[in-house]
């Protein structure tokens, strides 16, 4: 069964499922608007707005809204949000409304937001679902902001728009900026080493039997918890 303790949800869309290094959705706006930190992280949160409220709206409809019409009905819903969202970012962040751009609206037939209204929303409870799509919210932003602080940082001597690698002036040594990773191909590169990264280590926890999405740590022999995979594994 689906863990459901807040906790878990958290955990689960930071780390166990992360939406763009472990099940690679969202890639549009991932490769598109992570030039710097500052639109990954204004992305990120904007669409876990969306996530959250989305979620919370369609599992407290799931029992109204028939079968054969809920992918429409998904969509209205989260159309709904992204409109109210869009609105507020035009109200009182225009520059970075205006950075994100087309990819605001977007967010409405993003991957990562009718998937999850399908494979939880729509089958959990209220409470649940609104925090896996925090969670899974979260480890979005987190991860399209580090691919940005990593193609800023490289392709300019950046991190949110402060010069952090002072650049080489006439004369005088300093740091040259790659500008192939503010491009496309900058993107791919990035993304590629950042999941390899993370699937190392994943793979690294697996062998040691750690699983993080477990309070324990997945190490039920040592632990003190009187939690039902310990309960499980002794009446076993």
């Amino acid at each position: 069964m689906t863990p459901n303790t807040p906790k878990e949800r958290l955990l689960n869309g930071l780390w166990v499922e992360n939406p763009t290094f472990v099940l690679m959705l969202g890639m549009c706006p991932t490769l598109a608007i992570t030039t710097s930190a500052i639109n990954g992280i204004g992305m990120g949160l904007t669409t876990t707005v969306v996530l959250a409220c989305s979620n919370l709206f369609i599992s407290l409809l799931r029992n109204f809204i028939p079968d054969r019409v809920r992918m429409p009905a998904f969509i209205v819903v989260v159309a709904s949000f992204v409109t109210m969202v869009q609105m507020i970012l035009q109200a009182f962040l225009p520059t970075l409304n205006k950075s994100l751009g087309i990819y605001i609206p977007l967010i409405v037939v993003n991957c990562i937001i009718l998937g999850r209204a399908e494979a939880y929303a729509s089958k959990n409870e209220p409470i649940p679902s609104l925090f896996d799509g925090i969670g899974m919210g979260l480890g979005f932003t987190c991860s399209i902001t580090i691919i940005g602080m990593v193609r800023e940082l490289i392709g300019s001597g950046k991190i949110f728009g402060a010069q952090i690698l002072p650049l080489a002036e006439s004369g005088k040594f300093g740091y040259e900026p790659i500008t192939i990773f503010v491009l496309a191909p900058g993107a791919f590169f990035v993304l590629a080493f950042l999941s390899a990264i993370q699937n190392k280590l994943r793979i690294g926890a697996a062998k040691r039997g750690i699983d993080p999405s477990k309070g324990c740590n997945g190490q039920c022999g040592s632990c003190q918890s009187p939690c039902e995979d310990k309960k499980e594994g002794t009446d076993k």
